[in-house]
């Protein structure tokens, strides 16, 4: 007989490098419904050295891989640990942690994301369920988008939810399937350029509002292969540093011009990849407090009722969905859906230990 009632430390780190979320949640389900509570929380950022590794971590060996999940196992593992500390959280269910992705290459049935030893459970001296990629791109699917469960299960309401974190991703029942995929960079390539000015984001996007749509680079962006697939795909770090920035670095023009340019390229893949441009879409991660970029998404969707949720759903979203997928995962349940991820079958994944 299952619980009807979990107490849940959610814990993720994202492409955008904000930081590690962590979040306590209280679940309960009543007649197969689920309901949250997202209780503390907080985003604890990264020191300058720890960014410094993560942003070159794609192009580390093997070796220094290994090394790096050490280090990184043990820094989740304290923050986490003191995390609970600080808010004198008891009683405690299981602690489910995404880790943080470095490599990303489904293609050649690899993805890894590191903070997800063993290690980690001893340190905390709780139960964890963490790794919830691996699994999947064994089973040939992308090891991601793996929220839209998460959407399916709490957020029914919304024809459409939408992250614009690191990446823009989106998830929607299409046929009673639940469909997702990753859009389009978000806040990989605005951060980038808002870092050159000394800044960590571009607030509220009034540096890319004060540039200028420059019409080549639009559409070259627009024309790059991974927007002329079919779904399911994702997208990794890989895309930006490899495809996106050389190809925006071609261009000399401002970077108020380049930041303007790709938030109307975001706004238009996003509008190009909703089937059905009508009904609400609830937004989430930290895009949604870049008011340009939303308006400009206004602008190409104006029959779409935008919904931006209250702060601690808007930022804590994916702690709490992986936390979710810890729970189903300690229920035996699925937690990733092959409709999304393009894997032979649903399944439940994830590490307990």
């Amino acid at each position: 007989m299952f619980k009807e009632s979990y107490s849940i430390i959610g814990v993720m780190s994202g492409t955008s490098l904000d930081g590690i979320d962590l979040a306590h949640i209280d679940f309960t389900i009543k007649d197969s419904k689920w309901n949250y509570q997202i209780l503390e929380s907080e985003t604890i950022s990264y020191s300058q050295d720890w960014l410094n590794k993560l942003k070159v971590a794609v192009s580390f060996s093997e070796e220094n891989l290994i090394e790096l999940n050490k280090e990184y196992t043990e820094l989740l593992g304290n923050i986490i640990k003191s995390f609970i500390e600080r808010n004198s959280i008891s009683n405690i269910d299981a602690v489910c942690s995404h880790g943080h992705t470095i490599l990303h290459q489904p293609q050649n049935e690899f993805t890894l994301q590191i903070g997800n030893l063993p290690k980690i459970a001893e340190l905390i001296k709780e139960k964890v369920v963490c790794d919830f990629r691996v699994q999947d791109v064994q089973l040939g699917g992308q090891g991601a988008p793996l929220v839209p469960i998460g959407d399916r299960i709490l957020f029914s309401e919304y024809d459409y939810c939408l992250n614009l974190g690191g990446f823009s991703n989106v998830s929607f029942e299409d046929n009673s399937k639940r469909i997702a995929f990753d859009i389009s960079p978000v806040n990989t390539v605005l951060n980038f350029y808002a870092n050159k000015l000394g800044l960590n984001y571009d607030d509220k996007g009034k540096i890319a509002r004060s540039g200028k749509v420059n019409s080549d680079l639009l559409n070259e962006l627009n024309a790059l292969d991974y927007y002329q697939k079919s779904f399911p795909k994702s997208l990794g770090f890989e895309f930006v540093k490899e495809i996106v920035l050389p190809l925006m670095e071609k261009y000399s023009i401002s970077i108020e011009d380049k930041m303007h340019t790709f938030t109307e390229h975001i706004a238009l893949q996003t509008s190009s990849a909703l089937p059905n441009k009508t009904g609400k879409i609830l937004i989430t991660g930290g895009g949604a407090y870049n008011d340009f970029l939303i308006e400009r998404m206004q602008f190409h969707l104006p029959k779409i009722e935008i919904i931006i949720p209250d702060n601690k759903t808007l930022e804590f979203k994916e702690a709490l969905i992986f936390a979710l997928l810890g729970v189903l995962k300690l229920r035996n349940e699925i937690n990733v859906l092959s409709s999304v991820t393009g894997a032979k079958m649903d399944h439940s994944s994830g590490v307990i230990y």
